[in-house]
């Protein structure tokens, strides 16, 4: 089950740099440090927390995303983004996504229990998970789709990039494949024949749909891209030597196409630290370090 370590990062290599001694982060498909008891339990307390916020809003579906790589440096807290089903065939409130298979080296889909998506949030002393909830307007067609695990795979790309071009089809991430998702039910792609990632992403561009922008100017992050199965440069456009500009779908990118396009869809922030969870409805973040301000709500792991 660590092999879904890797879900949907743009990859820790572009948020690192052999020169200011992080090369560990490029070792992207490692198994993560086993929890203990402690931590195991207070992330499956969060996770908890989290399914029965959803659960009480009286939603069948959320847009879920967790933090994982620290992207900071972007200005990013989200790594990976997935669709949290009431309905899920796997459990109540599973997130169904794409993940990375790194002994196949390969995008597969996976339903997971939200249980094991907080913990995929990597860093057992502080984690953050978003999750939007959609009108029934957007929500309805996108619970068929999501659902529907006939389209969901063939939505599914056959080669991973955690960088991956989000106007191409040559590789997938894990944000893209939520991005084109939403597409193809939004936009009732479904029925229309073939290329469907290609129709979806049509539709995501016609619609102002804006993928993160990651100004790489490091050569040694750009030589990483060659020697590391799930990071790749030739789908993006042609840039001058040297550097590389990378729009890739990243949940800050969907969050900010739904907050501009779906009236009445609301947010609900999540994070833990120490014994503390904090919750936030609304769109502006959590403070940096899970600190509540006024109106949010605090709960106490005693």
């Amino acid at each position: 089950m660590r092999r879904w370590a890797a879900l949907g990062l743009l990859a820790s290599a572009l948020a690192t740099s052999a020169l200011d001694g992080h090369a560990g982060a490029l070792r992207y498909c490692d198994a993560p440090a086993e929890l203990d008891a402690a931590q195991q339990d207070r992330l499956f307390r969060f996770a908890a927390i989290i399914k029965s916020e959803l659960e009480a809003s009286g939603h069948a579906l959320a847009l879920v995303s967790r933090s994982g790589v620290d992207l900071s440096r972007f200005g990013l807290r989200y790594s990976h983004a997935g669709i949290a089903l009431q309905a899920s065939p796997n459990a109540p409130w599973s997130v169904r996504q794409l993940y990375y298979d790194c002994s196949e080296r390969k995008p597969r889909l996976f339903d997971q229990g939200m249980s094991g998506f907080v913990v995929g949030t990597g860093d057992p002393a502080i984690g953050h998970v978003s999750a939007i909830l959609l009108p029934a307007a957007r929500s309805q067609p996108l619970e068929r789709a999501a659902l529907d695990t006939a389209q969901s795979l063939q939505l599914l790309g056959s080669s991973y990039s955690a960088n991956a071009y989000a106007y191409a089809v040559q590789y997938q991430n894990c944000n893209q494949w939520v991005a084109e998702m939403m597409a193809v039910a939004w936009g009732e792609l479904g029925a229309q024949g073939g290329k469907l990632r290609a129709r979806a992403q049509q539709w995501l561009r016609s619609h102002g749909y804006t993928p993160a922008a990651f100004d790489i100017d490091n050569p040694l992050l750009m030589l990483a891209g060659f020697a590391v199965p799930w990071l790749h440069h030739d789908d993006h456009p042609t840039q001058a030597p040297g550097r590389q500009v990378f729009e890739v779908s990243m949940p800050a990118s969907i969050e900010a196409f739904v907050q501009a396009t779906v009236p009445g869809a609301q947010r609900i922030e999540f994070c833990h630290r120490g014994r503390t969870i904090v919750i936030r409805r609304g769109w502006q973040p959590i403070s940096e370090g899970c600190l509540a301000t006024p109106g949010d709500s605090v709960v106490a792991l005693d």
